[in-house]
């Protein structure tokens, strides 16, 4: 079962409920009793979190045309941890 959208001019947009490739183009309308034509609309999109979206379409962007990078990220600061030794005889040892 497919959900269709048809649109009145008198009493708005509604939807059928029907086997899918059966939708006629023009269906009479609930309220008025008119004829209503079918509107083609896009997929269910909305429930994509707006993240994961702005990604695929990134994704989907960079497959052709990748982006063009000008320099090399900064490298982080390199932190020696300081190592006590752990036996006297040790801290005659030339440290590097």
């Amino acid at each position: 079962m497919a959900l269709y959208e048809y649109r009145c001019d008198r009493d708005g947009s509604f939807d059928v409920i029907l086997a899918m490739g059966t939708a006629p183009a023009s269906m009479r309308c609930p309220a008025c009793a008119s004829q209503a034509q079918r509107v083609f609309s896009k997929p269910m999109l909305t429930f994509t979190p707006p993240a994961l979206a702005t990604a695929i379409d990134h994704a989907e962007k960079t497959r052709d045309e990748p982006d063009v990078v000008t320099s090399l990220p900064p490298r982080p600061a390199h932190r020696r941890t300081p190592v006590l030794p752990l036996t006297p005889t040790l801290r005659r040892l030339p440290r590097p």
